[in-house]
């Protein structure tokens, strides 16, 4: 595993397009002092040693050696053991509804990114749990099996939108099945299925997936994303909104009955999501009431300075840079003016 000790370094990078306007502005400046005496290129003859790429080269060999310095300071390193820790926490399993009814705007950005939001925040606050999420609309498919990587928790969840399923519909009742066989055989930690939908339009199998998951000691918790008032629902790319067959907007509303009913059902709680974080806070306390037990996971526990190979790359790329002479070489410039006044005779 490769990380930086010191990662606040690498702000200095930002320094490197500063930098660079600042030569470019210099190099104007520089040529339009030379324009004030005459043509450049009359004046060439005049400024033989001068060379015309070779501050260029200088300057990105000067920027490239920064640009490392800055990779230096944040002190590199691989991992190099791996140790499996046990460590006191839960697992939580979100099943977030990607179905279209979820890109309404009735919460704002969208049902979507709101809900998106909500699991960001909850990732957040996690320190010893692990997390897996599914995401399900007609269909539903594991979009990151359960992990304590909360990097790649992030990672898979920007990644997240409705074309990922086809199949259109809310198969809450799979979506359901699928995160109680994803936990790991450890029945004593506390565990939780946090069922993030607006419960549109949901197909049969919801009760009995619900009895299974609490037969093994599962919670379900609901979010319902939306309002019961509904939205229309936009159509992706462009200003209008979805239509029926006979072309009037499809309004879609939060089924909240039917949530309340799920989260009753999963011996969990309800809550609504709108434009606060209500929602977010109701949850993370209820799964705060879950039994910590030990978790088994996996991380590096040594990890093997890679500075000095940085340090050797800047040494040697600023050392390239001293021994670039901004003129151009005396030797190879002699050798060129000889050849002209003795050009080689005709046979």
């Amino acid at each position: 595993m490769f990380r930086f000790e010191e990662p606040a370094y690498l702000y200095l990078l930002l320094l490197l397009p500063v930098l660079v306007a600042f030569y470019l502005y210099s190099n104007y400046r520089r040529r339009k002092a030379i324009r004030r005496f005459g043509d450049p290129e009359l004046m060439a003859p005049l400024m033989p040693g001068v060379s015309k790429y070779r501050p260029d080269v200088k300057f990105s060999i000067l920027l490239l050696a920064i640009g490392l310095f800055s990779v230096l300071l944040a002190r590199p390193q691989f991992g190099s053991k791996l140790e499996t820790v046990k460590r006191q926490g839960i697992e939580v399993i979100i099943a977030l509804d990607i179905s279209n009814s979820m890109l309404a705007e009735d919460v704002q950005p969208s049902r979507l990114e709101k809900a998106k939001r909500i699991i960001s925040q909850l990732v957040d606050r996690m320190q010893n749990d692990k997390v897996g999420m599914i995401v399900f609309a007609g269909d539903a498919f594991t979009q990151l099996p359960i992990t304590s990587d909360y990097i790649s928790a992030k990672m898979f969840l920007e990644t997240i939108d409705p074309s990922l399923i086809s199949k259109q519909g809310t198969a809450i009742g799979a979506a359901l099945d699928l995160a109680t066989r994803s936990f790991t055989p450890n029945e004593e930690v506390g565990r939780t299925v946090i069922l993030i939908t607006d419960g549109e339009n949901h197909e049969g199998g919801v009760d009995e997936a619900i009895q299974r998951a609490t037969e093994k000691g599962i919670q379900v918790n609901v979010l319902g994303v939306g309002s019961p008032d509904g939205a229309p629902i936009p159509v992706e790319g462009g200003r209008d909104y979805r239509r029926d067959r006979e072309g009037n907007v499809i309004v879609t509303r939060l089924n909240e009955q039917m949530c309340q009913e799920i989260a009753q059902a999963g011996k969990g709680i309800y809550a609504r999501v709108d434009n606060t974080n209500n929602a977010q806070r109701a949850v993370s306390k209820e799964i705060d009431k879950l039994a910590k037990a030990d978790v088994e996971t996996q991380v590096y526990s040594e990890y093997n300075e890679q500075f000095q190979a940085v340090a050797w790359i800047i040494f040697i790329l600023l050392l390239g840079e001293m021994l670039i002479l901004e003129c151009k070489n005396p030797l190879f410039r002699n050798v060129h003016l000889f050849s002209k006044k003795n050009p080689p005779k005709e046979e």
